[in-house]
């Protein structure tokens, strides 16, 4: 049952992002514990970011950096709580390439 909650918590982290950033260019992928938070680019979707599961409806949050490594961003909180701060620390990273 673990993977079908992971799941919704994508969709439900995809929806709050497109809504706060505006757009629709952004997609979610549960993968394990973490949900990834990737950028539609023209060619394939660009991992910018990911939230990990630090407890039940407590997650903390880590940015891609250009070398590949996940660099951790600050504070942990719920859903809506990371959704927030990923928008606001990570928002240029987060438009289309247009």
């Amino acid at each position: 049952m673990p993977a079908l909650s992971t799941k919704h918590y994508a969709a439900e982290l995809q929806r709050q992002l497109r809504s706060l950033l505006g757009h629709e260019q952004i997609v979610t992928q549960a993968y394990g514990r973490h949900l990834l938070i990737k950028r539609l680019d023209d060619e394939e979707p660009t991992v910018v970011a990911r939230l990990s599961e630090l407890g039940r409806n407590r997650y903390g949050a880590a940015f891609r950096s250009h070398s590949g490594r996940w660099e951790p961003l600050p504070g942990a909180g719920s859903l809506d709580e990371m959704a927030q701060l990923v928008v606001t620390l990570l928002e240029p990273y987060l438009q289309p390439d247009n």
